[in-house]
């Protein structure tokens, strides 16, 4: 069944790559009127999301009925909420669709940032800090970054504030401000041909948001995934039609790695590795 962006399916929880919150348990539940519905939403646990698709006004209601959760902005970097997320949809006037255990600790896996308007000279750096968001992982002061398809350096802005050094490499130049930043130092070339055997330099991060297409970027990230020890990477992968789509089995096949459709990302997935999903306790496809 599929109610607008909301699609349901039997059977276990899939591992796919374009959604941005998996409902694991929905449940059809039947009520009476506006306050039985928040009655039996409460009985199951405390937070909820509502997901708007049928009877609109009505769902509105039930929300206001409900404890409230946080709706305000994300101040990057930010720690995500750990409490349970459930969420719900109408969908007719007495019956709801409900989970109470979902993989996005955000409503509908919509990630909103009180967005910075100064610094970052595009707005691809929302990209990353949802990405850094949801890992909960990002470059700490002192650590180095290697950073494809950098400019105008929206990426190398988000980098730089964090306290990382960075390599910044793309055909163009960087942003004058972004270029002038301490700790950024930028090379204008091919950054496919720097790969870990070309390159003296050890790196905490490699990172991509260079516009490539995904067989000619997978070759780079693949050597890069087999260095040890282990460096954290980050890339988008972008699509142009439906062309492409095989690639995503093959970055999806590289050992303890992530595949994740952002809030910020259009026609593109977001796949990463970090050097601590090496350890198999550490690391989960879901979440």
């Amino acid at each position: 069944a599929q109610y607008d962006r909301l699609i349901v399916a039997e059977g276990a929880p899939q591992c796919t790559c374009w959604n941005q919150n998996i409902w694991l348990n929905p449940k059809r539940i039947s009520f009476e009127s506006i306050g039985d519905a928040a009655k039996k939403l409460k009985d199951i646990q405390r937070n909820w999301a509502l997901y708007p698709y049928a009877e609109r006004g009505r769902s509105k209601l039930i929300l206001d009925q409900l404890p409230r959760v946080s709706a305000k902005p994300l101040q990057f970097p930010c720690t995500i909420p750990s409490a349970p997320l459930g969420s719900f949809t109408l969908l007719d006037r007495h019956t709801m669709l409900a989970a109470s255990d979902c993989t996005s600790p955000v409503p509908n896996g919509e990630y909103h940032f009180v967005e910075d308007t100064i610094g970052p000279p595009s707005r691809a750096y929302l990209k990353l800090w949802e990405t850094f968001s949801r890992i909960q992982e990002h470059p700490l002061t002192g650590q180095s970054c290697l950073e494809l398809g950098a400019s105008p350096g929206s990426w190398t802005f988000v980098l730089q504030s964090l306290g990382a050094s960075i390599t910044s490499v793309d055909r163009a130049p960087l942003d004058p401000k972004i270029a002038a930043l301490p700790g950024v130092k930028h090379m204008q070339q091919n950054g496919l041909s720097l790969t870990p055997s070309r390159l003296m330099e050890r790196f905490d991060w490699v990172l991509s948001d260079a516009i490539c297409y995904p067989d000619k970027l997978f070759p780079w990230v693949k050597q890069w995934s087999e260095v040890q020890p282990p460096v954290n990477i980050v890339c988008s992968i972008k699509f142009q039609g439906s062309d492409h789509y095989e690639s995503i089995k093959q970055f999806a096949a590289i050992p303890h790695s992530r595949m994740m459709h952002l809030f910020h990302n259009k026609h593109e997935l977001t796949w990463v590795r970090l050097a601590s999903w090496t350890d198999p306790t550490s690391f989960s496809t879901l979440r």
